[in-house]
């Protein structure tokens, strides 16, 4: 089995321009239509409310048709042009988005991102829904790509959480997948995550891991979070899949990556940041896990403007 540190290097081999602009290092695919267009048909009769866009309506005449150029206003790497196209063409599907940088481009300012043509009426009911899609999740891809470029020299990898924005799960671990870093768990039904709580309740972490193992099917992994070095070992010592380290100092961390390697996985949590990443990876940790990726990032600087009346 090759170490994460090989494999690490053999991903950069094979990507050598992953930092090159414009590329698309993490070629993820885009999530499914039927996914996609309830949410952003709710996102547009919320903005829509009882009576259209009264403002375009009573002083742009309906024939009249448009080009629109979405462009980047900061640096960052951008996610959801899908849920951007999408929002032009349920306004009206005579709309047509041109992309010119996809999902996954590393944006300098001023860059041209996608240019996007129909009736004028149609690009400027749909404007702030596109963008707020646009926006935020090129916020989320953005933050998890500075994290995912600063751990990359430790192999290890920085995951998403649970932590969402009600309704926006799908979008914002998509935009995740796009930054470089990769999904936990999308829900409750998907994997066992035995977490304190569950432990005091139950009455002991043996306890616990011997309820979910009689409960779940052989597919179903097995995770156990661990605050200190006892517990680890006897999540340890019950053949645990994955260990989640929460909350400990990387002295800690690296005696905890030094007791499980070759048998258990490693992830580390709490409070997490871009600035303690690569700190927390250099203990060689398998995971990071960090909840401030999807609900509490800062929205990438996008917007559209109009190059012909």
């Amino acid at each position: 089995m090759q170490s994460k540190t090989t494999t690490a290097a053999a991903a950069a081999a094979t990507c050598p321009d992953a930092t090159h602009r414009g590329s698309n290092p993490w070629p993820i695919a885009p999530l499914p239509r039927l996914i996609l267009e309830p949410q952003v048909r709710a996102a547009l009769l919320e903005d829509l409310g009882r009576r259209g866009d009264v403002t375009s309506d009573a002083i742009i005449p309906a024939d009249t048709q448009a080009t629109l150029a979405l462009r980047a206003r900061e640096s960052g790497v951008l996610a959801g042009l899908e849920v951007a196209r999408l929002s032009f063409e349920l306004m009206d599907g005579h709309t047509r988005m041109e992309v010119l940088l996809p999902d996954g481009s590393r944006l300098q300012p001023g860059d041209t991102i996608a240019l996007v043509h129909g009736p004028a009426r149609a690009l400027l009911g749909a404007e702030r829904t596109a963008l707020n899609y646009l926006s935020h999740l090129s916020g989320v891809a953005s933050a998890t790509a500075r994290i995912a470029d600063a751990i990359r020299p430790y192999g290890t990898q920085v995951n998403c959480t649970r932590k969402t924005l009600p309704g926006l799960r799908s979008l914002q671990k998509y935009a995740v997948r796009v930054g470089g870093g990769s999904n936990h768990r999308y829900g409750l039904d998907d994997a066992i995550l035995i977490k304190d709580n569950h432990i005091a309740i139950c009455g002991s972490l043996r306890a616990a891991v011997e309820r979910a193992r009689a409960h779940a099917g052989h597919l179903t992994a097995v995770e156990v979070e661990v605050d200190t070095l006892a517990q680890l070992q006897e999540a340890l010592d019950l053949n645990v899949a994955v260990v989640l380290l929460d909350n400990m100092d990387t002295a800690t961390l690296r005696q905890a990556v030094s007791l499980a390697r070759g048998r258990a996985i490693t992830e580390a949590s709490g409070g997490v940041s871009e600035a303690s990443a690569a700190s927390i990876a250099a203990t060689g940790v398998d995971y990071i896990a960090i909840g401030a990726l999807t609900h509490s990032v800062r929205a990438l600087d996008i917007g559209l403007d109009s190059l012909s009346p």
